[in-house]
């Protein structure tokens, strides 16, 4: 129901550092309990892509509580992982404990100092439209090897069936009718076209590539009503609104008798070489 976080692009960046890295604080234990990890076959297809190794150095930007991270870590990769939040980097360290090669940082990309020419990718998963563009290629850029790669993961939004959006949609007319929306795959499609663009049109990476995976997951109306309060759109609202949302989207789950709600959203990612025009 909520937009995706990658919608509005310029609109997330366009804040101040310090709001930016403790937008997610107060909700990074439901990040973490809520959102949907990357799947495997994602991970595995970006590693085959990209040629990385277990003596490759990944540089992870807003690592959150590690959702893309844990990924990686299984696969014997050295990741230095910066993550603005204190709490979300609690919780990605505590994520990370089996693995002696992640080391998380409690930094953002702007704050870091920077290491230059140290690693083969640069990742960034559903936090590349947080950084302000004259920052995050550039930087990035200088991180990487002459041959590296960035690497942009996105989880995008995750929608009930059709016939639920029509139910909810009822709610959102009353209390935020500008939270409703209903994204088809073609919808989708189109972001990450746009997406992988703002991307060819920094001219600091080429021979960009993109791949999707449709996903589905489950969740209980408990659960689902988490999911929804860690996107930026709900954190927004003043909370006397977001209350009384949350209250009539439970009620209207609970009188259809909804054990479980299954929405569906691509997994995709974009990969691009350093251009050699630098």
């Amino acid at each position: 129901m909520a937009n995706s976080d990658p919608i509005k692009l310029e609109y997330w960046y366009s804040r101040d550092l310090a709001q930016r890295k403790n937008w997610y604080s107060a909700v990074a234990e439901n990040y973490n309990k809520a959102r949907p990890l990357y799947p495997q076959e994602l991970i595995n297809r970006v590693v085959e892509l990209t040629k990385l190794t277990s003596d490759s150095n990944i540089l992870e930007i807003g690592c959150g509580s590690g959702q893309a991270t844990r990924g990686f870590a299984p696969l014997d990769l050295s990741m230095v992982c910066l993550e603005p939040s204190f709490e979300a980097s609690e919780i990605a360290k505590e994520n990370c404990l089996a693995y002696p090669k992640i080391d998380i940082k409690n930094t953002s990309l702007e704050e870091w100092e920077l290491e230059t020419g140290k690693f083969d990718a640069v990742l960034a998963a559903n936090a590349w439209h947080w950084l302000p563009p004259e920052v995050s290629y550039p930087k990035s850029v200088q991180a990487l090897k002459p041959e590296g790669y960035l690497i942009l993961l996105w989880n995008m939004s995750p929608h009930p069936s059709y016939e639920l959006y029509q139910k909810l949609d009822q709610v959102y007319q009353i209390h935020a009718p500008h939270l409703s929306r209903y994204e088809t795959p073609e919808d989708q499609e189109n972001i990450l076209k746009q997406l992988g663009q703002k991307v060819i049109d920094s001219e600091c990476f080429s021979n960009v590539h993109s791949e999707h995976f449709l996903q589905e997951i489950s969740y209980s109306i408990d659960n689902y009503l988490l999911l929804l309060q860690t996107f930026s759109p709900y954190l927004e609202l003043p909370l006397e609104q977001r209350k009384n949302l949350f209250s009539d989207l439970r009620n209207i789950l609970g009188q259809d008798c909804y054990s479980s709600i299954v929405v569906s959203y691509y997994s995709a990612f974009h990969i691009a070489r350093v251009s050699e025009l630098l």
